[in-house]
């Protein structure tokens, strides 16, 4: 079987020099090899082919065969590494904490332990007639979210 490890190095030579960044790298045991890369602006076919072709250069299929798949992190999939958080700081993104609350916010700031969530909610002031729409900052530990994802608006 081809080794996971073998297979983020051979990515992580490509990767030197470039603003791609590695998403996620997985390896079945009947060697059907998946690699997503994400940019801030966006992958570009023609990067997931050079980057394909490159793995495939590293690799000896005479001495073990292998499936290889070469693609970007899907627009509407959960972010998987904290590069993803830092491209999308001031959009509009989903949380589903573990609780099983779904937040929807601006998000704010990200750092390895955490990230904060700009949500707007009604609040009724003392001696107000009426609530008013004030934003809120939610810090939120990585381990305390299901999912975060980047929303997509058609607005």
């Amino acid at each position: 079987m081809i080794e996971k490890k073998t297979v983020c190095e051979i990515v992580g030579e490509w990767l030197e020099g470039k603003e791609y960044f590695l998403v996620e790298v997985n390896v079945t045991p009947d060697n059907r090899i998946v690699v997503e890369i994400d940019h801030k602006e966006g992958v570009w076919i023609e990067d997931c082919v050079e980057l394909s072709r490159y793995i495939e250069s590293r690799l000896n299929r005479e001495e073990e065969d292998y499936e290889l798949e070469v693609g970007s992190a899907g627009i509407g999939q959960p972010f998987k590494v904290l590069q993803q958080y830092l491209n999308h700081i001031g959009s509009e993104v989903e949380v589903m904490t573990a609780a099983g609350a779904r937040l929807q916010g601006v998000l704010k700031d990200a750092d390895p332990e955490q990230f904060v969530l700009t949500v707007r909610r009604k609040v009724k002031e003392e001696g107000a007639k009426r609530p008013k729409m004030v934003d809120e900052d939610l810090t939120l530990a990585y381990g305390d979210v299901k999912y975060t994802k980047y929303l997509i608006s058609f607005k």
